[in-house]
């Protein structure tokens, strides 16, 4: 049962791993594990009701059990969204490097399912997408613009299950304070690059992809970043 279970992502962590072991070394672990279960088989069903019923018309998330809807952004995220996904398309599409998701584009983990703002796929596994393809598998690049009401799940489950799923390259952009974060897997966690409103930011997982934090949050800069691919 040990061994099964490490093969699943979230026990590539040490913490996954010393969970699987606390469990073990309970007297009633099978009685612990059998209850996980049936939870995990009802979400399942609610999962696959969640696949039925969902439309273009909202963006909406299945997270640990929960249908979770998310209200009209404001307009500093609606921007930092623009000017990250397009100066991402341009380059990525100048370089043909792979696929640009923006925020309705559904990934779909081993228990959850996320919209998130913008995420990239290499040409390795999006040459492989379809027209009327509505599901998306772990992406390499994702980005989460935060705001009061989703910021303890960008920084939290969606953190956690993105490097469960070896998602390569992690940045969270707040706009109301201009900063960003990246996180990069290091072997099976997420390493802090860098936290900032300023400098340039260089991806890991977009092979020559860079530019200057600003031009996340205004105009001009953005454009002049552009001019430079």
């Amino acid at each position: 049962m040990e061994t099964q279970l490490l093969e699943r992502p979230i026990l590539k962590t040490e913490m996954g791993k010393r969970i699987v072991s606390d469990i073990l070394n309970e007297p009633d672990a099978y009685f612990v594990v059998q209850a996980v279960t049936d939870v995990l088989n009802s979400e399942r069903e609610r999962r696959a009701k969640f696949y039925n019923d969902i439309t273009e018309d909202e963006k909406i998330e299945f997270i640990n059990g929960e249908i979770v809807v998310h209200s009209p952004v404001k307009l500093g995220h609606n921007f930092a969204t623009s000017m990250l996904s397009r100066a991402l398309s341009i380059y990525v599409g100048k370089n043909d490097l792979g696929f640009v998701g923006i925020e309705k584009i559904m990934i779909t983990l081993s228990r959850n399912d996320y919209e998130p703002d913008i995420c990239f796929f290499r040409k390795e596994k999006s040459i492989n997408f379809g027209k009327d393809q509505t599901l998306f598998p772990s992406p390499d690049f994702v980005v989460e613009i935060v705001s009061p009401s989703t910021e303890r799940r960008d920084k939290g489950v969606k953190f956690k299950d993105y490097q469960a799923h070896s998602v390569e390259e992690y940045w969270i952009i707040d706009p109301e304070h201009e900063t960003l974060e990246q996180y990069h897997l290091n072997g099976e966690e997420y390493e802090l690059v860098l936290k900032s409103g300023d400098g340039t930011v260089t991806s890991f997982a977009i092979p020559g992809f860079q530019i200057p934090v600003r031009a996340i949050f205004n105009e001009e800069e953005n454009l002049n970043a552009i001019r430079q691919f």
